[in-house]
């Protein structure tokens, strides 16, 4: 087998994505005069939805962060021909006017960024606001997210009533406010997402430290060959890191586990509701019991229901 033989085969074929994407997304209404935000792929490009692909051939023009980095994409699938208009965050608010004109036009306008969601740590969000400022309308095209990725992967349990996460993405660059940010995430109870590029993964990774055996995963090249997911405390990742110069190449995101739930005096606090629930009805028992004890009140007000049984 030749070079070249090897590399047709490395080479994806998706030359029956844009018939599939009509089939399936063709027959649903797509507005006229309308932003359509597109998600893509944040490494393999398998992951683009039908959706994306039939909208981006639907498309009157393309709004894009690079256009270089999308007419990759383009060409990939065998989309050609399509006006791609500059918007990045050095220009968003002036491209914004002219993707505007063109929408009022009855133009509809697709906008992709280099990889994942638009307006999430990257431009869009500027554009949307001025489109809804013009009367105008945007529709969402969703997919890849390196964000909802690497969350799926983390196994980041959240502790008592530490629900939900917080999308943090990008801490400053200046040593001085990076460490003031990771003290405010010090004290979040709840998953934190953070995002960051290689030439800072070793400096964040060191801000990180004072976080202790707190766990965060590192979701290393998301999607591409050489994906990597290893979860560790906070203080041990810097080293980590350094113990092989592969793991400081490629993007990253980062998931700071929740903060672990701290041990609660269960018997005290039971002695506080008792007391309450003799006096007081139920709910207005554990809502007072909650406030001297600090425990839940979730877990208050089971405890309160199971008294109640014995009685």
């Amino acid at each position: 087998m030749t070079q070249a033989d090897s590399s047709a085969l490395a080479r994806p074929d998706f030359g029956g994505a844009l018939a599939a994407a009509r089939a399936a997304a063709g027959p649903q209404h797509y507005p006229a005069g309308t932003l359509y935000v597109v998600a893509t792929p944040i490494g393999n490009l398998a992951d683009v939805s039908l959706r994306a692909l039939h909208v981006l051939q639907l498309a009157d023009a393309i709004a894009c962060e690079d256009t270089r980095h999308t007419q990759q994409l383009l060409r990939a699938y065998g989309i050609d021909g399509k006006p791609l208009l500059p918007l990045h965050e050095h220009n968003e608010a002036e491209a914004a006017q002219a993707v505007i004109e063109r929408l009022r036009q009855g133009q509809r306008v697709a906008y992709v960024s280099d990889a994942g969601t638009p307006a999430v740590s990257d431009p869009g969000a500027r554009l949307v606001a001025a489109v809804h400022a013009a009367g105008l309308a945007a529709s969402p095209l969703p997919g890849a997210s390196s964000v909802t990725a690497a969350l799926s992967v983390a196994g980041a349990v959240a502790g008592s009533d530490a629900t939900g996460f917080v999308f943090a993405g990008f801490l400053p660059a200046r040593s001085g406010e990076r460490a003031a940010a990771v003290q405010c995430l010090a004290a979040e109870p709840r998953a934190v997402v953070l995002l960051e590029a290689p030439h800072r993964m070793g400096a964040l990774a060191e801000a990180l430290a004072v976080l202790g055996e707190r766990p965060v995963t590192l979701a290393r090249e998301l999607t591409k060959q050489f994906e990597q997911v290893a979860t560790l405390p906070c203080a041990g990742l810097a080293t980590w890191l350094a113990a092989d110069p592969q793991r400081l190449r490629g993007e990253f995101a980062l998931v700071l586990h929740p903060m672990a739930a701290v041990a609660q005096d269960t018997g005290e606090h039971d002695r506080v509701l008792r007391a309450l629930l003799a006096e007081l009805p139920l709910k207005q028992a554990v809502k007072l019991a909650a406030e001297l004890t600090g425990a839940p009140r979730n877990s208050l007000y089971e405890r309160a229901l199971a008294f109640k049984d014995e009685s």
